[in-house]
């Protein structure tokens, strides 16, 4: 039996972050949806300061809505922390439909495969 190493677990969650990020910059939810745990939750503060979000199929209907392809924007994978089968990312990305975002994932291995089961974001004021 082999197990996976934290290596081999890195590499599938950059995958992982990878789809979230060319579905964010193609306009297109379909291309991220299955980075997303059909549970996963989107929350964040608006420009009012109060809490919005709910289901993960929010952020899908504001991507293929309210978003423009854009093809220019630059996104950072910030950080990766693996324990076990937990994990936290963050990415950066600027130029994102005319936003800029830092957005938090929480990821768990589920059945051998890395999900997003959450999303936490802060939108930056534009420049």
């Amino acid at each position: 039996m082999t197990h996976a190493t934290y290596v081999q677990d890195y590499t599938a969650i950059v995958e992982v972050l990878n789809q979230y990020n060319e579905g964010g910059k193609q306009a297109n939810s379909s291309i991220m949806k299955p980075a997303f745990n059909a549970q996963a939750t989107i929350f964040g503060v608006d420009g009012d300061n109060a809490l919005v979000g709910g289901p993960i199929q929010g952020l899908f209907d504001t991507i293929d809505t309210a978003f423009r392809p854009s093809p220019d924007a630059r996104a950072a994978i910030a950080r990766i922390d693996i324990v076990g089968t937990a994990a936290s990312a963050r990415i950066d990305t600027d130029g994102i439909s005319g936003y800029r975002f830092t957005d938090f994932f929480n990821l768990l291995k589920v059945d051998g495969r890395w999900t997003v089961v959450s999303k936490i974001y802060h939108t930056h004021p534009a420049a």
